[in-house]
This record gives C-alpha cells, sequence and structure tokens, in this order.
C-alpha cells in the first residue's frame, strides 16, 4: 500500500484558485478606519503593492501565479501527501487518514507560499522594505525568508509571549537577515501606547499588527505584510489544496471532510477552498470543510460576525467577519499562530453561509493528539497543527462510533522543532487548559466599531 504520494515539479500549479469568483453572494465592503466609507485602492497603496491590490479584489477564477514564484515554490513544491496507515492502527480507525504535509519547506510551514509572491510583488512595484508581525513565528521566519530572496529588508513585531517561548524563530528569522523586536514595542506610538497601560503585556496579533501597519504607514519605501487573513494571502494558499486535490485522485480517494486549524484562516483556506470549488459546483454537497481552533481563543465557535478592526489600535480597515473585538488579548497559549481576534472575511462569510463549520479544543487534548501523531507518523507537529491532527483523530472515533467509513484529509501546516519547549512543558504536566474569558470578551465586543447600512 502506497503512503506517500508525490508529484513531479511539473504539476506545482500553475494558477491560484481564486473562491470569490464563485462566491453566490457579494461580500461585505471594507470600511476606511478614517472616513467610515469603503476603501479603494489608493487608500490601501501606502500598505500594499498594487499587485496584491489588484488580487484582493479580484474576481478572476484563477489567477496565474509569475513564473519567478513558480521557480521559487520549486525550492520545495509540491509537497507531499501522506496516507496515515500508522496513526489508523493506532487509534484504532476503519476511516482513512490523509495529510499534506507543509512542514518541508525552508520555514518549517506553509507560510512561504505567500511570503514568497507578497515580496515578489513588492520588488516589482518597487519598495526596499516590509513591516510585519507574527505571532509563533512561522510567518515571520517565512517573510525574512523571502525578503533575502529578493533583496528585501524586513522588520517583524514578533508577539511578547512567543518572542520569549520561541526564541529559535526569532534567531531564524535573524540568520536570513530580519529585524525582530518583542511586541508590544518601544518602537512605535501603538506599542508604547500598550506598554504605558500594561507593561507586562504578553502582547496579541492584533497589538503587532497595530505596529507594523504603523510602521509601514510611516515610510513611502515600505510595505505591510500580513501572513494570513486577506484575501490575497489565502488565494496563495491554494496550491496546498490544488495539490492535494491531484494526489488524493492518484490515491483513488475523495475526503468526506476536509480538516484545518484556524487562526487567521491562511492554512485551513489553503487545503480547504480547492475543495470548496466542488461544494459550490453542486458535485460534492455532503463534503465538510472543518476549521479547528483553540478553546482559548475561539473566534469562529464563540465570537459574533461583525465589522470589526483586525488591529488593537484601530489602525487596519474595518472589516465584516467573526471576531472576539479587537481588544480581546487571549491566554499566551503555544499555538500563538491561533492567538487572533479576528478571522479571515471570506471564512467568516462561508462559515456564516453554513458552507464550512468550525470545532474549538483544549490545549492539554491536542497536544496529547500531537504526540500520538508524532509517535506513528514520525513528524513531530507545530502545536497549531495539532488542532487539525486533534479534529482528525475526533472525527475518525465519531465515524467509528457510528459504524461508518470516512475519507479524512487534514493540512500539516507546519512542524514543531522550534516548538520543543511547549512539547516538554507538556510532558512535565506545566500546560494547562484555559477557556476564553467571557467578561473579557464582553468588555471588547462593547468597543466594536459602529458601520452605518
Amino acid at each position: 500500500m502506497q503512503n506517500k504520494i508525490t508529484l513531479p515539479d511539473s504539476s506545482i500549479p500553475s494558477t491560484w484558485y481564486n473562491a470569490l469568483a464563485d462566491l453566490k453572494n457579494p461580500p461585505a465592503p471594507v470600511i476606511h478606519p478614517g472616513t467610515g466609507k469603503p476603501v479603494g485602492p489608493g487608500d490601501l497603496l501606502p500598505l500594499f503593492p498594487m499587485g496584491l491590490i489588484e488580487q484582493e479584489v479580484s474576481s478572476q477564477r484563477f489567477i496565474p501565479i509569475p513564473q519567478e514564484v513558480r521557480e521559487r515554490y520549486a525550492m520545495w513544491r509540491p509537497t507531499p501527501l501522506f496516507r496515515a496507515f500508522r496513526l489508523e492502527k493506532a487509534i484504532g480507525t476503519r476511516s482513512k487518514i490523509y495529510y499534506k504535509n507543509e512542514g518541508v519547506s525552508a520555514g518549517g510551514s506553509h507560510k512561504l507560499n505567500t511570503s514568497i509572491p507578497q515580496a515578489f510583488y513588492n520588488k516589482q512595484f518597487g519598495r526596499k522594505r516590509i513591516a510585519t508581525e507574527t505571532g509563533a513565528g512561522q510567518w515571520g521566519s517565512a517573510m525574512a525568508i523571502a525578503g533575502s530572496f529578493f533583496g528585501i529588508e524586513v522588520k517583524v513585531y514578533m508577539v511578547k509571549v512567543s518572542y520569549v517561548q520561541k526564541p529559535y524563530r526569532r534567531m531564524l528569522m535573524e540568520v536570513f537577515g530580519a529585524k525582530v523586536v518583542p511586541s508590544p514595542s518601544r518602537d512605535t506610538a501603538s506599542g508604547r501606547s500598550i506598554l504605558a497601560g500594561n507593561p507586562d503585556s504578553p502582547g496579541s496579533l492584533g497589538i503587532a499588527i497595530s505596529e507594523a501597519v504603523e510602521d509601514a504607514a510611516g515610510r513611502e519605501d515600505t510595505s505591510y505584510a500580513l501572513g494570513s487573513v486577506l484575501n490575497h494571502v489565502l488565494l496563495h494558499q491554494t496550491v496546498i489544496g490544488l495539490e492535494a486535490k491531484e494526489q488524493m485522485a492518484i490515491a483513488g480517494d475523495y475526503p468526506d471532510v476536509v480538516i484545518g486549524c484556524h487562526g487567521g484562516g491562511s492554512n485551513f483556506s489553503g487545503i480547504a477552498l480547492p475543495f470548496l470549488q466542488d461544494k459550490l459546483s453542486g458535485g460534492k454537497r455532503n463534503l465538510r470543510l472543518v476549521a479547528a481552533e483553540p478553546t482559548s481563543c475561539p473566534t469562529l465557535t464563540k465570537g459574533v460576525y461583525a465589522f470589526d478592526f483586525g488591529d488593537t489600535a484601530k489602525l487596519t480597515p474595518i472589516v465584516k467577519m467573526y471576531t472576539l473585538g479587537h481588544d480581546f488579548i487571549p491566554e499566551g497559549i503555544h499555538a500563538g499562530g491561533l492567538r487572533y481576534h479576528g478571522a479571515a472575511p471570506l471564512v467568516s462569510q462561508l462559515l456564516s453561509e453554513g458552507l464550512v463549520e468550525a470545532q474549538a479544543y483544549a490545549q492539554l487534548q491536542v497536544f496529547s493528539s500531537s504526540i500520538t501523531f508524532a509517535k506513528a507518523e514520525g513528524v513531530l507537529p507545530a502545536p497549531e497543527s495539532g488542532h487539525a491532527i486533534h479534529a482528525a483523530i475526533a472525527e475518525a472515533k465519531k465515524a467509528d462510533a457510528g459504524g461508518v467509513e470516512r475519507v479524512i484529509l487534514f493540512n500539516l501546516s507546519g512542524h514543531g522543532f522550534f516548538d520543543l519547549a511547549a512539547y516538554d512543558d507538556f510532558l512535565t504536566g506545566k500546560l494547562a487548559d484555559h477557556e476564553h474569558s467571557e467578561e473579557k470578551v464582553r468588555e471588547a465586543l462593547g468597543n466594536l466599531p459602529k458601520v452605518a447600512g
């Protein structure tokens, strides 16, 4: 039985799939934080190059991937798809479990799929510098690597709790030439404001985004880059699912359930959106697309679908999304990449329309399932990816209990070699589960912006 399914370099996708083209309902407008009116391309130019702005609003179903980007993708793409025979045996399931391993990239995660085109388009546009944020460090690492490929200076605002927990991620960014500071920092007005109110703030992605946006807006040579949430980021990640569809066909299977962990929405969208196309076309109506998130930051499962800022300092445009409130600061769990108060507007719309679903899991059960997976498959997953693993195991057990067999596909979005301190904390009993604070959420939701109409 074949457990590893690979593709030749010629199978690297030549286009990205744009799910916006297949939506039955138009997306909600993006609101300018200053004027309260819908944003136009000119409003975004201080932050993004025109090539990315065009992709952000495009209604073209398939968008060509530049040859220079495909050549960089060829350094690690296509990524392998595995049938997890040993995991199936370890948990005693009759279901089939497959996983797409995105941890084989130079950055150790799926994030290079978008950092490379973002650096490419910024280089084309003449920008010399990129300011960005990172949670667990996967995105920061990917942006640092892409910046070095295209000769672009990179400044990374790394959420402070992750800066402390994951020093090797910071070191990797610095190896590739990026400057990394813990966020909130004293390098920006928004960072200094947070520190004035709470000198011991653990930081959050919302705060780090504020700092990076402020940095980019203050310099003409600098763009802002985001590793998740935005349409063009989700677009770039669809190379994952496009390859997976071809590999599943080689395996002679098609998934009943497609799973990805969810923070802002990039890796879930990367695996799920190309399969969503089949669902929207009517051919696979029973296909389930599942986003797995932490109970300590349950944006999709406990948030509200409303207009909100993407950052804490209210510098970003206002978008309609599932949110816990831009002021909400989650507990400092080890899955730092999932500690975001909001969700991608596209994923949020799909959830509100019943086309995708969401599940939330606690930290300890996620780490337990991650270790089960590591022992069976020989791959140490990132804590973020562990949420998808746990969801896959839960789906398999649910199918067994119902006396049915399911084909389950999940995205292993990154390896956990830089997260060994987290595994050590789990093995030595130092980790604890954190439920989200209802009181903090209520307080944060009380500060949502008022949007007319």
